[in-house]
């Protein structure tokens, strides 16, 4: 899968998770300090990922990821 398609997939599901406008999400933003995500919806937004790219991730680890580019790298991994 092309990497700009798992962006945007990412920016849908943080987005939705989140409550936030796919407008405000750019690469850089921090889930915690510039998207306002609490720690269960951190855990919300590694199952939220899971489902959507049909992937199993390490909770432990995908829970340290901050960025969005971030979890694009991380899922990108998986995608392989």
């Amino acid at each position: 899968m092309e990497r700009n398609a798992i962006m945007e997939r990412v920016k849908q599901v943080v987005a939705k998770v989140l409550k936030v406008n796919p407008e405000e999400i750019r690469p850089e933003s921090n889930f915690v300090f510039d998207l306002g995500a609490v720690s269960q919806q951190s855990i919300e937004l590694v199952a939220a990922f899971e489902e959507e790219f049909g992937i199993e991730l390490d909770e432990d680890s995908a829970l340290e990821v901050q960025t969005v580019q971030g979890a694009v790298d991380y899922i990108e991994q998986f995608m392989k």
